[in-house]
């Protein structure tokens, strides 16, 4: 009888299939970890991936500014926000990390083990936005540009033949300024569990009145997930 498959996967097996060669691995090993992995791991020599991950989101959000501008020069400003907020959305990263098996590679805590962490798309969002900080440190903005160009392209195909991606937050926008002159307000209303395995709570108001409200495992699912009630409660 064959053995179950060992998780997670060697970090040397990930960047052969990003086709990047750390010079530091250890900052390969630091994007994989997940706090809930080093709150139990309590070594203070071992680091998380949130400060690569904070490094990363502001990679991948110019890399991803620099592309649309690269591939629809005559896009308006407008569209080109609208576009980046889907590709670098939580649905967006998360999903381009399930292409990678990302999941796979990650350093978990017994919790997050337990309630299936490695699918989880906040996880997943995190760790690819901590991937790309780490190669880009361990690089240059053109290395990271170069994975992040690669990663995204198949999304970045989909919107040059028109398919729509979804981003609920710059709809409910666009609607609300047209319909009611109004631009939404989020407020986090509370937040739940530890802190290597939150839930946030957010609502979301237009003009003062209570339109929707969402929950999630980051502020920006929380966020999307009001916006995305919201605009169901306005085009009723």
């Amino acid at each position: 009888m064959m053995n179950k498959r060992t998780l997670p996967k060697s970090p040397d097996d990930l960047a052969t299939v990003l086709d990047y060669s750390f010079k530091n691995q250890e900052l390969l090993h630091q994007a994989l970890r997940h706090p809930s992995y080093v709150y139990e791991k309590d070594d203070p020599g071992v680091s998380d991936n949130q400060r690569l991950e904070f490094l990363g989101d502001a990679v991948i959000n110019l890399a991803i500014s620099n592309l649309l501008m690269e591939s629809f020069p005559e896009m308006k400003e407008g569209d080109l926000s609208k576009y980046r907020a889907s590709l670098v959305s939580e649905n967006g990263l998360s999903g381009i990390a399930r292409e990678l098996e990302l999941g796979d590679y990650l350093l978990l805590g017994k919790g997050e083990e337990r309630t299936n962490g490695r699918k989880k798309f906040s996880i997943l969002s995190d760790a690819l936005e901590a991937l790309i900080g780490a190669i880009y440190l361990d690089g240059d903005f053109t290395s990271a540009l170069r994975v992040i160009a690669r990663l995204f392209s198949p999304l970045l195909n989909s919107i040059s033949f028109g398919k729509p991606i979804s981003d609920f937050k710059t709809d409910l926008q666009e609607y609300s300024q047209e319909a009611l002159q109004s631009t939404p307000e989020y407020r986090l209303e509370k937040e739940t569990g530890p802190d290597h395995n939150k839930t946030f709570y957010v609502a979301v108001y237009l003009k003062g009145n209570l339109m929707g409200k969402g929950k999630g495992k980051s502020k920006k699912e929380a966020e999307q997930n009001a916006a995305k009630e919201a605009l169901a409660c306005l085009k009723k």
